[in-house]
């Protein structure tokens, strides 16, 4: 006997949700610093591909959940990838990030 199922086959699957491959994730505005940024969550990253936070300077793998923001005004080099608790942290961070001896200049 096979196990019941208890729910639509597409009740765990939010509306709002990307179909997949449709490369683009949840978008929202948010202000900061006096402006309205726009915030699309990446689930992952394209194979091959490293972004740098910079909110802490790090890498971010590919295949790594982030989000990238940009100004709303902005094009496509305004765009920065964020670890997602640095962009909520962005406010408490300081305006200067403070690099380690070793770190990469970039």
């Amino acid at each position: 006997m096979s196990p019941r199922h208890n729910r639509p086959r597409d009740a765990g699957k939010p509306a709002d949700r990307p179909e997949a491959g449709s490369g683009r994730g949840l978008e929202r505005t948010e202000t900061w610093q006096g402006e309205q940024w726009i915030v699309r969550i990446i689930a992952g990253g394209p194979p091959g591909k490293f972004y740098r936070c910079p909110g802490c300077d790090q890498e971010i793998p590919p295949g790594v959940g982030h989000l990238v923001a940009w100004p709303e005004y902005g094009g496509v080099e305004d765009r920065r990838h964020w670890h997602s608790a640095c962009w909520n942290a962005k406010d408490r961070r300081t305006t200067r990030v403070q690099r380690s001896r070793n770190a990469p200049r970039y």
